[in-house]
């Protein structure tokens, strides 16, 4: 007989970073996050995004978010991976990442990188590119995602703009040095458009790698460089017109959807970094409006 009746639905999660990132300043209070939960709770959302803050137990968080009606889904676990780390560090903080991952009941991860202060400053275009560079990052990642992995949690790499894996050089590099064994695949659909590269034929590459996904749509105006030449990563999504909300932007979600595998048992990450309304509420309410038209998941 066959699985796939009993495979599980994924959810539509949603991802509070518009209501605690605005500009590269962080807000990461309590009073920000229980107005992100509430919010989410009214549109309809089931799942958020699983960041336990600093000092609050895995136990606290569950709790915490349940009062809203909503389970953790797939966190990210992020790290420069360069030079500027020390890996046994790494190592340590990528254990206490999956302990509290695990507690949650999630048993995989986006791993990513998005901190090169170049390519912040340039951003979807390779800047600042060193060889050694990259294989330093893909060494470091391989030791991260072994750890993650013999720890319980199935690392996925997810591609954003500003890190040392940004164009699609860097990142088939990673996935074809590391192996589909090592790391698994968590595409953002907004971030691979924006360095240049095509999102369905990137899922499509690695579809038999795909454990999670990030549902992210642009505008045209900003993607291509020389419109954006001399205007950093923030500066760009300022504009309102980077990031938009699913379906309204240029990407071809159809085809995206297509690509997906047909076993695809992982969830749907709602994210507009920069909604391109005022109202953040209206923005996850027109990104969930989407989501019931678009995609096939478990409404709880």
């Amino acid at each position: 007989m066959s699985a796939t009746p009993n495979r599980r639905k994924p959810k539509v999660a949603a991802n509070p970073i518009p209501y605690w990132s605005r500009d590269g300043r962080n807000d990461k209070s309590r009073e920000v996050f229980e107005q992100a939960f509430r919010d989410f709770q009214d549109i309809g959302f089931s799942a958020v995004k699983a960041d336990v803050p600093e000092g609050m137990t895995a136990a606290e968080y569950a709790d915490w978010i349940s009062g809203y009606g909503l389970a953790p889904a797939l966190s990210l676990f992020n790290s420069p991976f360069d030079e500027t780390i020390e890996i046994t560090a790494e190592i340590e903080r990528a254990k206490a990442f999956a302990a509290d991952q695990l507690a949650l009941g999630l048993d995989r991860t986006m791993v990513s990188s998005m901190s090169l202060p170049a390519r912040r400053a340039q951003p979807g275009v390779g800047a600042d590119f060193r060889q050694d560079r990259l294989q330093l990052a893909i060494e470091n990642a391989g030791r991260v995602c072994e750890v993650l992995q013999a720890e319980g949690l199935r690392p996925l790499h997810h591609s954003h703009v500003g890190g040392v894996f940004e164009t699609e050089a860097e990142i088939t590099a990673l996935l074809d040095t590391l192996g589909k064994d090592v790391i698994g695949f968590g595409p953002d659909t907004g971030h691979l458009r924006w360095a240049g590269m095509d999102p369905a034929d990137m899922i499509r590459r690695y579809a038999d790698r795909i454990g999670g996904i990030h549902i992210k749509d642009l505008f045209p105006d900003y993607l291509d460089p020389q419109a954006r030449q001399g205007m950093g990563y923030f500066e760009v999504a300022a504009t309102k017109r980077l990031w938009a909300e699913p379906g309204l932007g240029v990407l071809d979600f159809d085809a995206v959807l297509a690509a997906m595998p047909a076993d695809y048992d992982g969830d749907y990450m709602i994210e507009v970094d920069r909604p391109s309304v005022d109202s953040l509420y209206e923005s996850h309410k027109m990104s969930y409006e989407w989501a019931k038209r678009s995609l096939s998941f478990a409404e709880v």
